[in-house]
């Protein structure tokens, strides 16, 4: 059907105000694109909440240039002792100055060869769980947690790179109330000393840990010993990451709006575009019982880990990251089918549809194509973790042929996230 001028005048009204909110809204961190270095200990190592935020930035800004890296080592800590192996009683025992030059000898040299050489503009540093030494607090590592992440901040951001800070997770004891656990109660005490550094330095601060430990509670509460992130009290798994990965992406301020479309069906059987948001729809068509429409989105909907699903539950990560949005009003009574390029994609009220409907983890061959996207970086993190020690161990020989792959792979990225247009019909249910 064709649109009239008053129906496009509304349309661009709708798009004009959705414009204005969001760009109301604070900057996403990353926005903008570049080289993002993740710096940690084995949960940054396990490539999960890592993974995860890497494609939400991926798919939500397809046309800006990305290159991730994970520097992640097990055991490590803020001073990066499984890197250089420094003299740890000696350090917690050293005051001022002396201190000082003993964190410096620590962090120098393996800070420049495994992430300024990298050349990145920002770097998140995830460090804290290994630092406390999994027991009560104790005021003398903490002087040097706070000491090496201070240089290790001071250092970063003399070379121009912008600097991340996160608390890590909260340890999930499987019994009792977790934020009894004193090994959290020394997390939590490094948590603040943590944010007294971000502001002392300029540099962003993400508390994964309390809204990790709020959600454990709750959890706990209605279960006792009950394993919300899945892995063990240290290690989440998926689930646990992709809970990591939301509050972490949260406190950057992106984005939740994915694209949104709204429709109407007249009394009268005609269809229109009421409005689009980071979309276009066009060939708006009301024809036997169903509604039809082209829809061209700006970028794809964040892909949720098939594993992560309980995630779902447990926060509201799709309200809060992931609105692929479709509402239509006006549809009578009934439930109906929605069908992208032919494909079944899932089964709504009309109630639901004219309130709005969430497709973004149903939204057939669109979720589909951003879980192709998550594969390929986790394949591509893989070969990159191959390249990384083959640099450290001195392994010439394999750099180029790792390199390539790697570059295919990003290549490969790069070309999966972009959006492609797709053909919506929503129709009533047929009998089964």
């Amino acid at each position: 059907m064709k649109l009239t001028k008053l129906m496009i005048a509304g349309a661009l009204a709708c798009a004009v105000l959705a414009e204005g909110v969001l760009a109301g809204e604070p900057e996403f961190a990353l926005g903008g694109g570049g080289r993002v270095l993740l710096l940690g200990d084995s949960i940054t190592e396990q490539k999960l909440y890592t993974t995860y935020i890497e494609a939400y930035t991926v798919t939500r800004l397809p046309k800006q240039k990305f290159s991730f890296f994970n520097s992640g080592w097990g055991g490590d800590t803020s001073w990066l002792r499984m890197r250089s192996f420094p003299d740890e009683k000696e350090m917690f025992a050293a005051e001022g100055d002396a201190q000082q030059k003993l964190v410096e000898a620590s962090v120098d040299e393996p800070l420049n060869r495994d992430v300024v050489a990298f050349k990145p503009n920002v770097v998140f540093i995830n460090f804290g769980m290994n630092d406390h030494n999994y027991e009560a607090f104790r005021e003398d590592i903490f002087k040097t947690y706070v000491r090496s992440q201070t240089h290790l901040t001071k250092t970063l951001t003399k070379n121009g790179i912008r600097v991340v800070l996160l608390t890590p997770q909260p340890i999930e004891n499987r019994s009792g109330d977790p934020s009894g656990d004193v090994r959290n109660q020394a997390l939590s005490k490094f948590a603040e000393g943590l944010k007294d550094v971000a502001a002392k330095q300029g540099a962003t601060f993400v508390n994964q840990f309390d809204p990790y430990m709020a959600i454990m509670r709750r959890e706990h509460a209605l279960n006792v010993g009950a394993c919300i992130g899945g892995g063990d009290e240290i290690h989440p798994g998926p689930t646990g990451h992709t809970l990591m990965a939301s509050i972490i992406l949260k406190q950057l301020h992106a984005p939740a709006l994915v694209s949104s479309a709204t429709l109407e069906v007249n009394a009268d059987l005609s269809a229109k575009l009421v409005g689009a948001v980071q979309c276009a729809v066009t060939n708006v068509k009301y024809e036997k019982n169903q509604l039809s429409f082209d829809r061209a989105d700006e970028c794809l909907p964040m892909p949720v880990d098939e594993r992560a699903m309980p995630a779902l539950k447990l926060a509201p990560l799709l309200d809060d990251l992931n609105r692929y949005e479709l509402k239509v009003a006006g549809l009578k009574e009934g439930r109906y089918d929605i069908l992208i390029d032919g494909q079944a994609a899932t089964s709504v009220t009309h109630l639901e549809l004219a309130t709005g409907w969430n497709m973004a983890v149903s939204a057939g061959p669109i979720t589909r194509q951003a879980c192709d996207v998550l594969a390929l970086i986790f394949k591509k993190n893989l070969v990159g973790q191959a390249l990384w020690e083959a640099q450290i161990h001195g392994r010439k020989a394999k750099l180029p042929g790792l390199q390539t792959q790697r570059d295919e792979l990003e290549a490969q990225i790069n070309a999966t996230c972009q959006p492609k247009p797709h053909h919506f019909v929503i129709q009533p249910v047929g009998p089964s």
